[in-house]
């Protein structure tokens, strides 16, 4: 819990026990020095999201605001009881539906510790400690659901001098995180719903990403043939992850539904509340560009740590042969909506990317259409799963909609696995590291 919480500054939020030392007076939060950020045109953001959605290219949920924030240059400090020393500033950016950070440089002392919440105590993220140090010097959030912040960093006082922290983007949510309407289909199947749910473990690959603070797509976790538990993460190229930007890449791992889910219209109607395990807290940020094929359009990059056990994910398994699934099922959030499962009973075809006829450059495999649920912005970079559980593309682009019987396209692994002379633009160095020259290859259970 946040030190400004525990000393008592909002009395929303729970207070320590009683016989917890007490300093000496605080700020109250309201007298917090608050940075105001300029409105953004949502009328220009609207616009440049048709344009971007005309050139297939991935949709975006912020808008950035550059800023030039240190505990040193905006904020208070403060001196606790206990000799430690409080930074705290309030951000706010009036009507954003979700704010999320990116730091320039981040760098913190050990027994430091950083938290975002908002200022009514409901959410809350962190902390940030000296763990989320890289060589990259970055650090970016997840989206916290409000349109002002709390930034509040504790440090022991003579590490004081030690903390690096610079605040170089506020990222204004104006679309999905904390959006009040539905944000995907009616059609769409939650993933703990019927069927849905006999594909739970494979699910617990697929994360959210937020990318730059501004976009989203879908990715999935990989096993290689060493099955060490290597982070290696497969989504579209065309989400734009690349060396430049990888550090700013966060994954949200459980934002998903353990039960079926009405819409929010229906759901009133009825009176249902629906079961849920959607806890945002389980996220992690950073990445490494590893790999990328510009014809399949799939990238590969390694997160920066391993997955904390808590995070109970999944490292899906693979089949790089040339056979085309009989059955397919793809997993994936559309719109950052929560993890969605979709089914196709028919066979896949080998085509060109936007090809009905086959095999073309077989560089995809076409799905005709889905027979339960379907994609949408957002279900990028979502794996393909065939009738034995292995991932064999991964969702590139299509037509697919709720309403309609559209096909879709997956870039293959196999058309990707040799695809390009260096290990930058192919994925067999990366997914067997052995050289075992496997075809196929299961998916490893951490648990």
């Amino acid at each position: 819990m946040p030190a400004g919480a525990q000393l008592g500054v909002d009395a929303s939020v729970p207070q320590p026990p009683p016989g917890t030392p007490q300093p000496g007076p605080l700020l109250d939060l309201d007298d917090v020095p608050r940075y105001r950020l300029p409105p953004v045109n949502l009328w220009r953001l609207e616009r440049d999201d048709e344009e971007r959605a005309a050139r297939g290219l991935p949709a975006q949920y912020a808008a950035p605001i550059p800023v030039a924030i240190t505990p040193w240059s905006h904020g208070a400090w403060e001196r606790l009881a206990n000799g430690r020393r409080l930074w705290r500033l309030r951000i706010a950016s009036p009507g954003a539906l979700s704010l999320n950070l990116g730091f320039s440089r981040f760098s913190l002392p050990a027994g430091a510790r950083l938290y975002l919440y908002d200022p009514a105590g409901e959410h809350e993220i962190g902390p940030f400690t000296q763990r989320d140090n890289d060589l990259h010097g970055q650090l970016w959030t997840p989206p916290l659901p409000s349109d002002e912040l709390v930034l509040e960093l504790t440090v022991p006082a003579v590490r004081q001098h030690r903390v690096v922290l610079e605040l170089g983007v506020v990222n204004h949510g104006y679309a999905g995180f904390g959006a009040p309407r539905a944000k995907s289909g009616d059609c769409n199947v939650d993933v703990g719903c019927g069927i849905a749910s006999s594909w739970a473990r494979e699910a617990r690959s697929v994360g959210l990403l937020s990318i730059g603070g501004v976009r989203f797509c879908t990715g999935f976790l990989v096993n290689n043939t060493a099955e060490d538990g290597r982070p290696l993460l497969l989504t579209a190229r065309h989400c734009g992850i690349d060396e430049g930007n990888a550090a700013s890449v966060v994954v949200l791992w459980r934002h998903a539904f353990d039960g079926c889910r009405l819409t929010a219209a229906a759901a009133a109607d009825a009176g249902r509340i629906c079961a849920q395990d959607d806890d945002q807290r389980l996220f992690q940020t950073g990445a490494i560009w590893r790999a990328e094929d510009p014809v399949t359009d799939l990238t590969l990059i390694e997160l920066d740590d391993p997955p904390e056990p808590a995070f109970d994910v999944y490292y899906a398994g693979w089949d790089r042969s040339d056979a085309e699934p009989r059955r397919s099922v793809v997993i994936h959030h559309p719109n950052t909506d929560a993890k969605r499962v979709s089914f196709d009973l028919q066979p896949a075809t080998t085509t060109s990317y936007l090809s009905d006829r086959g095999p073309g450059n077989a560089s995809h495999l076409r799905i005709g259409g889905w027979e339960l649920g379907t994609t949408e912005g957002g279900s990028s970079g979502a794996p393909l799963f065939n009738q034995d559980r292995r991932v064999v593309g991964v969702l590139h682009g299509g037509h697919a909609a709720c309403g309609n019987h559209a096909p879709d396209w997956f870039g293959r692994l196999s058309a990707a696995w040799d695809g390009g002379s260096r290990p930058q633009w192919r994925l067999r160095d990366w997914l067997d590291p052995l050289g075992t020259g496997a075809l196929a290859l299961d998916g490893l259970d951490p648990r």
